[in-house]
């Protein structure tokens, strides 16, 4: 359990898969939110009717992690920074530091961005620190659930 609230927020992931594994591995690291933003897909389909493929990933965790659909994160984000809480993006940026260096001190919102794009732009810019794993093979990333959940489990460690 994180020592403060701790909210993931999707920044127009576009799978499926990923979101469902996400919301998954979040109930199993006790985040206590989920934003979706922009065409992040919901455990809902547009007719508020449950999503077989997400369910069939998700096993669940849908029903017992809140969640929120934003069109536009922007909004979100402001209010949330309004009232206490650090922005901190999971994306490699040239003044990214170690998630390992890295230790939540209050409540936050963790950002992960879009399979191939990151996090975007006008987010980043929203964000206070920008932490990232750091890369040794020849590939520059990991797939956004598994990164999000070595981060959020290493965050909750501490």
């Amino acid at each position: 359990m994180f020592h403060h609230p701790l909210i993931l927020v999707l920044d127009n992931v576009r799978s499926v898969q990923n979101v469902a594994s996400l919301f998954r591995t979040a109930d199993c690291a006790g985040v206590s939110k989920i934003i979706l933003g922009g065409i992040t897909p919901a455990p809902l389909d547009r007719f508020k009717r449950p999503r077989k493929d997400f369910a069939k990933i998700s096993l669940g965790a849908e029903k017992v992690v809140a969640w929120e659909q934003v069109e536009n994160l922007t909004p979100t984000i402001k209010e949330y920074k309004k009232n206490g809480f650090q922005i901190v993006a999971l994306e490699q940026t040239k003044n990214s530091i170690n998630y390992i260096d890295f230790k939540i001190t209050k409540p936050t919102l963790l950002i992960l961005g879009a399979e191939v794009e990151g996090v975007s732009k006008t987010v980043l810019k929203q964000s206070d620190i920008c932490i990232e794993i750091a890369m040794i093979g020849k590939k520059e990333s990991l797939n956004v659930a598994i990164s999000g959940a070595i981060t959020l489990f290493r965050l909750r460690d501490f």
